[in-house]
């Protein structure tokens, strides 16, 4: 059967000279030649820009409208109303609504990075408002647009009747400026589409001039360079969006540039900043390219109330006249990296701009490089420069060929007014003088016209130095018509003016490498802070220059707002990108790192560490041991004691993977509970200190080795009614120097004992007196090893007092004695912690 079906007979057909005949057609030829039809038309007459002024159709016919108007970028603004007339009118035989669109958006500083419509009104914004309606606009050429169209009127491109055959439009514009580079384009046809970024003028303008400078063949429609996608890079750095922005990774700006065809990744400009309270806040100060402000707004709204991003509190839009602000406040206990990653992968934020750089190429479209756009454009620029000089030329020699007419009349001006005066006409007198002096036509016509003070000796003159320099110029179009050297050279100066007037620096950042997702860590300086933990947990960072140095006795100064029943339980140096380990009562550790606990005033509570730590229920934190970077994870021991009395040691690499709900640190008996754990180097000595003033010292290799779910082994032999209150480690260096254990009592008192008068016992014993305990000075608090080298002390009060003094403001004494007052407490408060600097 066959596939096509006849839309008539021949024999059907009636034959006599007044018939028209009916072609037999295929139905699928017919729709396919229909198809092809509509879809170049689409393609050309719409949807896709061409390469060399980088406009489409609709945007053309406004610019030439405007300029046939009059209004330059030096005019007075008109009714948008007035265009949108006029082009529908004479060019532009479609829609009103779809001609402003194409108006509005040319006027829009946010889409077009060099705006071809300088616009009064209200013309759309980046949250996607539309604009106002035409009867309220008004709009101009802005200067730019003006080296559209410069030159069109000396025949530089062709024109073509209008859809109704009563008008002139151009093909193309003269443009020289790159404008398809410089503002991009986007738009979709039949089977294929285009988008294309925009650039920044300066560096467009330098990759031309390099193409020029490396030329190998620089014919007219010939024009090609030996320069590389590569090569263009140095100058051309990536698109340059209106919006700003930060473009990621210049491989994948590489790869547009050299086939056509890419992926660019863009993100918004942010800064992490820090409020008055301390809580951190993402501010959003540019966004990428084509992002609709408002809707991204929405979008970061929606993923709080879904709760797929959990930390942010508040969410602002702050934008006003000086530009872009969103400002996203976080809760003091979110991570602002955490938060940014994951709104750079569910929002606008981060936004791929897919680059297809088609565009026509004498009404065909056609996928095209970095390099063959640019070429195309110097081309187009070729033949403008010979077109607009071979009108000149013929300008210069139609007023060369009317002043030899004159000259020759002012040579026999008697004999020419006789004859004008003995003519009877004009037509006789033109005739006359053609016949007489040899004169053509014009020539003839011109001298009629000449008015009589062109006798003048000066107006002679004139005439005569007007020829002299007519014949010049002539002679300079005619060197340039015939060196295409000439008219490269021409091209360059022209665009180096281009440059000198519009160039402006760079809106988009260009980063060289991939997008690099950094740690929290990466963004926070790295300084030495203090961190508080309280009796029911609530832990903050504190700037080590909150407390400054007081001599002894003084009362200190509020270190933290405590809840009610609350007590300051554990106080801590550390560097702010140190690992600190959280051992607790049940003998599990958990990990963070220093600059994960949010840092706050010193009135402030803190955060409850539950929001850092995944404890259990009853769980609660007796140890915290800071690590330095170079540390985590290395084979240093650490010794372990709990509250009756258990010793055991164990390498610290068994902590490198510590698990966000934690492991076992050590295996506990029934009662007990996991209390200090120590950093040693496997040849220090450990002392364990009681509240009754009890203390023993032994050699940390009395203790093996264990591995992490071990039990442990006895340290010291506890009294009825005593616990174990202190532990602390001597060093290498500590056995030969003066130092000393540092203890303080419960009421405010201490004293520094040394180290020499502490005997090496076997672990398991019962100690020997450090500190001779009663009523008025109170039970031991905690105990510590300190030398010459120690500088301060910072000791904390169960009201949240903190006092730092220096250690040797704290005297010497023999183990038996009292010690003195440290710090001056009320009746019902007491030091609950105390801690080294």
């Amino acid at each position: 059967m066959e596939n096509t079906i006849s839309l008539a007979q021949p024999a059907e057909v009636e034959k006599n000279e007044n018939s028209s005949r009916i072609t037999p057609t295929s139905i699928a030829d017919e729709m396919q030649r229909a198809y092809l039809d509509y879809a170049m038309s689409v393609i050309v007459s719409r949807a896709l820009p061409d390469v060399r002024d980088g406009l489409k159709p609709v945007q053309r016919r406004i610019i030439y409208a405007m300029h046939e108007q009059g209004m330059s970028a030096t005019s007075r603004y008109q009714k948008c109303a007035a265009v949108i007339g006029e082009v529908l009118k004479k060019y532009h035989p479609h829609g009103d609504i779809s001609v402003y669109d194409a108006l509005a958006r040319m006027a829009q500083d946010f889409t077009l990075r060099y705006p071809l419509i300088d616009g009064q009104g209200n013309f759309g914004s980046v949250d996607g408002d539309p604009p106002a309606a035409m009867r309220y606009t008004e709009a101009r050429l802005s200067k730019i647009a003006g080296e559209l169209v410069e030159d069109i009127e000396k025949e530089t491109v062709s024109f073509v009747p209008n859809y109704s055959g009563n008008y002139n439009e151009p093909i193309l514009l003269p443009a020289k400026i790159p404008n398809l580079l410089l503002n991009g384009a986007s738009g979709i046809a039949v089977g294929m589409a285009t988008n294309i970024a925009p650039h920044n003028l300066e560096e467009i303008v330098g990759g031309i001039l390099h193409l020029i400078e490396t030329a190998n063949n620089i014919e007219l429609n010939k024009f090609s360079s030996t320069a590389t996608t590569e090569d263009l890079l140095n100058f051309i750095k990536g698109p340059d969006f209106p919006t700003g922005g930060i473009i990621y990774n210049q491989k994948d700006v590489l790869q547009t540039y050299a086939t056509g065809r890419g992926r660019i990744i863009a993100r918004a400009k942010v800064t992490i900043e820090e409020d008055k309270s301390g809580r951190y806040i993402i501010a959003v100060t540019e966004i990428p390219y084509q992002v609709n402000k408002a809707n991204l707004i929405s979008k970061i709204a929606d993923l709080v109330r879904d709760k797929k991003v959990d930390g942010i509190s508040e969410l602002r839009d702050e934008s006003d006249m000086s530009g872009i602000r969103i400002a996203i406040g976080l809760r003091r206990d979110t991570k602002p990296q955490r938060i940014l990653n994951l709104l750079y992968k569910h929002t606008e934020l981060q936004k791929a701009f897919n680059s297809n750089m088609v565009s026509l190429i004498n009404n065909e479209p056609k996928l095209m490089n970095l390099k063959t756009m640019l070429e195309e454009f110097i081309k187009h620029r070729q033949v403008v420069i010979v077109k607009r000089t071979e009108f000149l030329l013929k300008k210069a020699r139609e007023r060369e060929h009317i002043l030899q007419g004159l000259k020759i009349a002012l040579d026999h001006i008697e004999e020419v007014i006789k004859t004008i005066r003995n003519s009877k006409d004009a037509e006789t007198a033109k005739g006359a003088l053609m016949a007489k002096f040899g004169l053509t036509e014009i020539q003839a016509v011109a001298i009629l016209e000449m008015q009589l003070r062109r006798l003048a000796a000066l107006e002679r003159q004139k005439i005569e130095d007007e020829l002299t320099n007519i014949i010049k110029e002539i002679k300079r179009l005619k060197d340039i018509l015939s060196s295409a050297q000439t008219v490269m050279d021409m091209i360059k100066e022209e665009l180096l003016e281009i440059k000198q007037k519009y160039a402006e620096g760079r809106k988009t950042k260009v980063i060289k490498g991939d997008i690099h997702e950094p740690e929290e860590g990466e963004l926070i300086k790295k300084e030495d802070v203090v961190i508080t933990l309280t009796q029911t947990g609530y832990i903050k960072r504190l700037n080590i220059e909150t407390f400054k140095k007081q001599g002894r006795g003084g009362k200190g100064v509020k270190g933290s707002e405590l809840r009610e029943n609350d007590t300051l339980d554990k106080i801590l140096i550390s560097n702010t990108h140190d690992k600190i380990l959280f051992f607790t009562n049940k003998g599990r550790v958990y990990s963070i790192r220093s600059w994960e606990i949010s840092e706050s005033s010193k009135n402030s509570k803190g955060t409850a560490i539950i929001n850092l730590l995944n404890l259990e229920s009853q769980e609660k934190v007796t140890a915290v041991l800071p690590l330095s970077e170079k540390l985590a994870g290395s084979a240093t021991p650490l010794v372990m004691i709990t509250k009756l009395g258990v010793v055991k040691r164990v390498n610290l690499a068994e902590f490198e993977n510590i698990r966000s709900t934690g492991i076992i640190a050590i295996k506990l008996s029934v009662g007990d509970s996991l209390e200090w754990v120590h950093q040693t180097t496997g040849e220090d000595e450990v002392t364990l200190t009681t509240s009754r003033g009890m203390s023993i010292r032994f050699k940390e290799s009395d203790v093996r080795i264990m591995g992490r779910v071990a039990a442990g082994v006895c340290g010291i032999r506890l009294k009825k009614d005593d616990i174990l209150v202190g532990s602390a480690v001597i060093s290498s260096k500590d056995k030969n120097s003066k130092a000393c254990l540092l203890v303080i009592s419960n009421k405010g008192y201490g004293k520094k004992t040394r180290l020499s008068e502490y005997k090496i016992q076997h672990r398991g014993g019962s100690g020997i007196l450090t500190y001779n305990t009663n009523d008025k000075v109170g039970n031991i608090v905690g105990a510590y090893i300190v030398d010459e080298t120690s500088l301060d002390l910072l000791i904390t009060s169960a009201e949240g007092k903190i006092i730092r003094l220096g250690i040797k403001e704290v005297p010497t004494l023999k183990r038996h004695t009292r010690g003195v007052r440290l710090i001056r407490l009320s009746e019902k408060d007491k030091v609950v912690s105390f801690t080294t600097m």
